[in-house]
């Protein structure tokens, strides 16, 4: 699969070992004087280590890589220790990565290994609150008020919206405002094709939008769309793309996402044209 990787310019480094501190994830070591990424799938991408560099060895580009894997990470970091063990949970915690901080505590719950509060606990994935990351991604429900106001044809339009973050990337499953609800995927692009995007298809849903194309991480989006079908118990699931043929991967990937998980939800799907109006829709 192509994502995003750490890259190391060898001739800048200088071996100052600074980026080790910054990786409890162990895809670096030092190996003849120089830092070395030893595993593509101990690395997350993220970039944690940059900031570390003194020489600006250390870049971050898009290409094939294995898969990262957030549990042959955490089953090596269990045995260096519960220091380098609540690095790593709070680097994800940081930077959001919820579905790897909930697969990190449960290998630590399997095996009867104790953590701190502080260092990322079940309390902050069933609040989808996150005090350490950047504050656009902090889960907030705006409730239902949107709903009952009716729009005028020559006013002011009430927004439809109920949450925010709406990116699919930044959303937590675990926030309140998902719980039991009607979910919608939407591409990018629908809210601008159709004029009457927010009476028509938002009003009483969830949102959640990604571009198959452009977004990077599509293996979390998965993890993230069967999370809030199996955690979050949403009723159901509708896709709104549009007629563009590499938007047909966000349905692909809502299809396998059902697949994937434990509860089964329908899937309604419309294909929106490219000035706003229904070409095809229909249900899985």
């Amino acid at each position: 699969m192509k994502r995003r990787i750490i890259r190391i310019d060898e001739s800048k480094c200088n071996g100052c070992e600074q980026c080790l501190p910054g990786c409890p994830e162990g895809a670096l070591k030092m190996i003849d004087g120089k830092a070395r990424l030893i595993g593509d799938l101990f690395c997350d991408g993220l970039g944690a280590c940059l900031g570390h560099c003194p020489e600006g060895a250390i870049t971050i580009e898009e290409r094939e890589a294995s898969p990262y894997d957030q549990r042959e990470v955490i089953a090596g970091i269990a045995r260096q220790g519960k220091a380098v063990i609540e690095a790593h949970l709070k680097h994800l915690k940081d930077h959001d990565e919820r579905a790897s901080l909930r697969q990190a505590l449960d290998f630590l719950n399997k095996h009867g290994i104790a953590v701190s509060p502080e260092s990322g606990n079940g309390q902050a994935l069933r609040s989808g609150h996150n005090s350490g990351a950047c504050p656009g991604s902090r889960a907030v429900s705006f409730g239902m008020g949107g709903e009952s106001a009716e729009p005028s044809e020559t006013g002011p339009r009430p927004s439809q919206l109920t949450h925010w973050p709406i990116q699919l990337h930044l959303i937590s499953p675990h926030a309140p405002h998902f719980h039991g609800s009607d979910l919608l995927l939407a591409a990018d692009c629908v809210a601008y094709a159709m004029g009457r995007f927010h009476e028509s298809h938002l009003k009483g849903t969830t949102l959640a939008l990604a571009c198959p194309k452009l977004d990077q991480g599509q293996e979390i989006y998965l993890e993230k769309l069967a999370s809030l079908i199996d955690e979050a118990e949403v009723k159901s699931l509708t896709v709104l793309i549009m007629e563009v043929p590499c938007c047909s991967g966000l349905l692909h990937l809502a299809r396998r996402a059902v697949e994937q998980a434990h509860r089964k939800v329908p899937i309604r799907y419309l294909v929106v044209g490219l000035r706003g109006e229904t070409l095809q829709e229909g249900s899985l």
